[in-house]
C-alpha cells in the first residue's frame, strides 16, 4: 500500500511517500513544496495545489494523511496554515484518495514513542525507520512521520477488524 504523508505549510509543505506492507515500511520518496513568500496568498495556494496534484498524478498513492493544524498565539499565521492545510486535504480528495488526519502529538507518539518529541528526535527516528529518506528539510521528515503514523494506525485498525470478524 502506497501512503502519502503531508505536513502542510504556506511557505513549505513537506510530503513523504512510503510503502506499507503489514508492519514493514519502505521509503519511496520525499520532498518539500516551497512557495514564494512575496507572492499573494491565492497564488501561493495555487502553487501548492498544482504541485500536490502533480505529485498525486506521478505516484498514485492509495491513501493520504495530513497533520492537523495547531493553534498558536499568532492568529494570522494560524489562518494561513489553515489555508495550506485545506489544500493538503482537498488535493487527494479531488482524485478520490481517502485522507486521514493526525494530531502532531499522535504522530510523535507513533514514531518516537513520546508525544513531546522535538523535530530532531522525529527526524532521527524517521531516518532509522526509513533508510534512504533524503530529509532535506524538517518538513519532509515531518511528512514521512505522518505517513508512518498512518501506516501504524491502519495496521492496528486492520488487525482489530480481522479479530472482530473472527470472533
Amino acid at each position: 500500500m502506497l501512503l502519502l504523508g503531508i505536513d502542510p505549510g504556506l511557505r513549505f509543505t513537506g510530503w513523504g511517500l512510503i510503502e506499507s506492507d503489514g508492519n514493514r515500511l519502505r521509503h519511496v520518496a520525499d520532498g518539500v513544496i516551497a512557495t514564494d513568500g512575496d507572492a499573494s496568498v491565492p497564488n501561493r495556494l495555487r502553487v501548492l495545489h498544482d504541485a500536490l496534484m502533480a505529485l498525486l498524478a506521478t505516484h498514485h498513492p492509495e491513501e493520504a494523511a495530513v497533520e492537523e493544524t495547531y493553534v498558536n498565539r499568532n492568529g494570522t499565521a494560524t489562518l494561513k496554515l489553515g489555508y495550506a492545510r485545506g489544500i493538503a486535504l482537498l488535493a487527494p480528495a479531488l482524485v478520490g484518495i481517502p485522507v486521514a488526519e493526525y494530531a502532531a502529538k499522535s504522530v510523535k507518539l507513533s514514531v518516537v514513542g513520546t508525544g513531546g518529541a522535538d523535530k530532531t528526535q522525529v527526524a532521527m527516528m524517521v531516518r532509522r525507520l526509513l533508510p534512504g529518506a533524503t530529509l532535506k528539510r524538517a518538513d519532509a521528515s515531518d511528512a514521512l512521520a505522518v505517513a508512518i503514523c498512518h501506516a501504524h494506525h491502519r495496521a492496528s485498525r486492520t488487525l482489530w477488524a480481522a479479530g472482530k470478524r473472527m470472533a
